[in-house]
């Protein structure tokens, strides 16, 4: 087997990550181009995975049931959304209007 590159998709269990692959093949029948996803298991020994890393996976003997791949590399990092921080500058506090009728 040969490497393989993938988004991770779930770093949920401690030292495993789930990567799924995409991978490109041409129907030869209706001669177009479908997409295929593979969902693979792979070792991540530091926890360092997380969920939108694109990783490079590298076979290895197998670790479980279900897991015969290892974390070669993380490629590219994901971005984490971090929420501004509130100002306390102004009083920008919404004023309920009573209604006296």
């Amino acid at each position: 087997m040969k490497s393989v590159v993938g988004m991770v998709v779930s770093n949920k269990m401690q030292k495993s990550v789930v990567v799924a692959v995409d991978r490109l093949f041409h129907n030869k029948l209706y001669n177009r181009y479908v997409k295929r996803t593979s969902k693979f298991m792979a070792h991540d020994e530091t926890n360092q995975c997380n969920i939108g890393d694109r990783v490079k996976l590298d076979p290895s003997r197998p670790l479980s049931k279900r897991k015969n791949w290892v974390v070669a590399e993380i490629l590219k990092k994901a971005r984490i959304y971090t929420p501004p921080s509130p100002t306390v500058s102004g009083s920008k506090t919404p004023v309920a209007e009573s209604s006296s009728s």
